[in-house]
């Protein structure tokens, strides 16, 4: 689908906010709302107090009551990055704070599906727990709660998901998105919520003068996890999400990062002293969600875990292996999207409907997430992607665009249709769920007549923004440098992304699906390397084209130890 190039409102600030950077990057970040020194520090104790979090205080108290009668714990973690994340950094607090039996338990995506089920809870309780943490998950898990209720087993949920009409019966429940919860950032990862518990823990401890027969934890060796969690779960990065993640950054960068983290970035050639969010997101993490899509998440939370550096790059390599194996898969299924598309006729530019559902026997039900964010990228639509589950059960994928909160879409359709959807959860942009096969045309249907009830305010036109043009002089390697630096850049605080028109000196296709262009300025003879990629080979490259019109971001590029200026183009059309 067509995209549209729409310039940010520009705001009118009448003198500079920081003399100290360049007059853009002071313009990119008034246009982002950051109008004042203050708003735009991402120093350690601008964070948001653990007190106040409710109910942090009280899993502080039952988790230092846990360490003093050397409970017997196990964590309930997720199938993916932010929950590999969470799980890696309890585990190894709890451990440094001198928990003897602290253990973990992920869920086999295919075996189990998601969350405390009375099923992992049967599975947890062969080790004797006295104690269950979920991190990442639970809020939802009404029945597993009730079961390890019933077994005697205290539970501890810590979650960021949104929560449903009703909670589990849990000992103590630490969500920003609960009832009562009046946290300022309702945007905390999950990683974000169990580092909030171990401050809050640590205090406590401290309290009880527990480090006076130990030595005390620096819960900042542990930013390199929270950084990396909260930019793969693409949750909103508001500014307590921006200081954690810029702490986690700046350590890594300057070498205090786990040997996981650095073996993950090394397999992923990027280089760890000049590493941002956009590496952990597109590199580190899709390596790490691997192992919870094709295997066992165990793989990704060892990695995290490993403390030597031989282990930590073999099982790096592991994930790297599952991680090009799913992008074979990957691969495979977009093909059979797009033949589904095609039946649409929207491959010969119908308007697509408001919302997309797809289903196919034998699509991998680890990847049906991935292949919903291309279609939902590619359609700018609501979309469903749909897999065979257990039995008779379709397991389902939901991602959305904004102005449709997908996890209320979908309450709404179990509401107007009992029995409909077996299960679901999820939050505005993501979700997943569960339903017989049998009524999977029906599904579809009212899926999507209740995104129709809820599209008629929303822009279902992709739009690609940008802050505008940039002056001639503004080309220059120092200043992507900057640019590059100055995030972190994520979901809600975009990467600053420019708009003009140049004329094509050359283009040529690398790699089957990317376009290599030198362009320059009209009027100017600097010459400007671009590259554009997963273009469509059928329309690029076009000798007939002699100008675009683009939206690109100033990159960085580093060859062989040189580093020069490149033009990343987000969207091009020819002038």
């Amino acid at each position: 689908m067509e995209k549209i190039i729409r310039r940010r409102q520009a705001v009118d600030v009448p003198v500079r906010v920081d003399e100290g950077i360049h007059p853009l990057l002071d313009r990119v970040y008034c246009n982002r709302g950051l109008h004042s020194l203050h708003e735009r520090e991402l120093k350690l104790d601008g964070l948001l107090p653990p007190s106040q979090l409710l109910h942090a205080d009280r899993a502080a108290t039952l988790l230092a009551d846990a360490l003093a009668d050397d409970t017997r714990v196990v964590v309930i973690g997720d199938f993916d990055a932010d929950g590999a994340t969470s799980t890696a950094l309890v585990v190894s607090v709890l451990r440094q704070l001198g928990a003897r039996h602290v253990d973990y338990l992920v869920p086999n995506r295919f075996e189990f599906g998601y969350g405390l089920t009375p099923g992992i809870v049967d599975v947890a309780s062969q080790s004797g727990p006295e104690l269950i943490i979920t991190v990442d998950n639970g809020i939802s898990s009404l029945e597993g709660v009730a079961l390890a209720r019933e077994r005697g087993i205290v539970t501890l949920i810590t979650d960021h998901h949104l929560a449903g009409r009703e909670l589990p019966a849990a000992d103590v429940i630490v969500n920003p998105n609960q009832p009562g919860c009046q946290f300022p950032s309702k945007h905390l990862a999950g990683v974000g919520v169990i580092f909030y518990i171990m401050l809050a823990l640590r205090a406590e401890l401290r309290a009880r003068d527990w480090f006076e027969r130990r030595e005390e934890v620096n819960l900042a060796q542990v930013l390199d996890l929270v950084a990396l969690g909260t930019v793969a779960d693409v949750v909103p990065l508001d500014r307590n999400n921006r200081i954690l993640v810029d702490q986690g950054l700046r350590r890594m960068r300057a070498g205090q990062l786990r040997p996981g983290i650095r073996a993950l970035l090394e397999v992923a050639s990027r280089p760890v002293a000049s590493v941002v969010a956009s590496d952990l997101g597109f590199a580190v993490a899709p390596r790490i969600n691997a192992a919870g899509r094709l295997e066992d998440m165990s793989v990704g939370i060892e990695c995290l875990l490993s403390e030597n550096t031989a282990d930590a790059r073999a099982r790096a390599g592991v994930l790297h292996e599952l991680n090009q194996n799913r992008r074979l898969i990957e691969q495979d299924m977009q093909a059979d999207a797009v033949t589904h598309l095609e039946a649409l006729s929207l491959e010969e530019g119908a308007e697509p409907p408001v919302a997309v559902t797809l289903y196919q026997g034998g699509w991998h039900q680890g990847v049906i997430g991935i292949l919903a964010s291309r279609i939902k990228d590619r359609l700018h639509r609501p979309t469903i992607v749909f897999a065979d589950g257990d039995g008779d059960e379709l397991k389902g994928s939901a991602r959305s665009i904004a102005g449709i909160h997908i996890r209320d879409i979908l309450d709404a359709v179990a509401t107007r249709n009992p029995g409909l959807i077996t299960r679901f959860g999820g939050h505005a942009m993501a979700a997943g769920l569960t339903l017989p096969k049998s009524v999977y045309p029906v599904f579809a249907s009212a899926f999507l007549a209740e995104v129709e009830r809820h599209a008629e305010d929303v822009e279902l036109q992709a739009v690609v923004e940008t802050d505008g043009e940039l002056a001639a002089e503004d080309f220059e390697l120092e200043l992507a440098t900057e640019l590059r630096f100055a995030g972190p850049w994520g979901q809600r605080f975009p990467e600053p992304v420019f708009d003009g028109r140049f004329q094509v000196v050359s283009q040529r296709l690398v790699g089957g699906k990317h376009l290599k262009m030198v362009l320059s300025l009209p009027g100017h003879s600097t010459l400007l390397d671009a590259i554009a990629f997963n273009i469509d080979p059928r329309q690029w490259p076009d000798d007939a084209v002699s100008e675009i019109e683009i939206a690109y971001r100033l990159d960085v590029n580093e060859f062989r130890g040189k580093r020069s200026l490149q033009l990343m183009i987000e969207h091009l059309v020819a002038a």
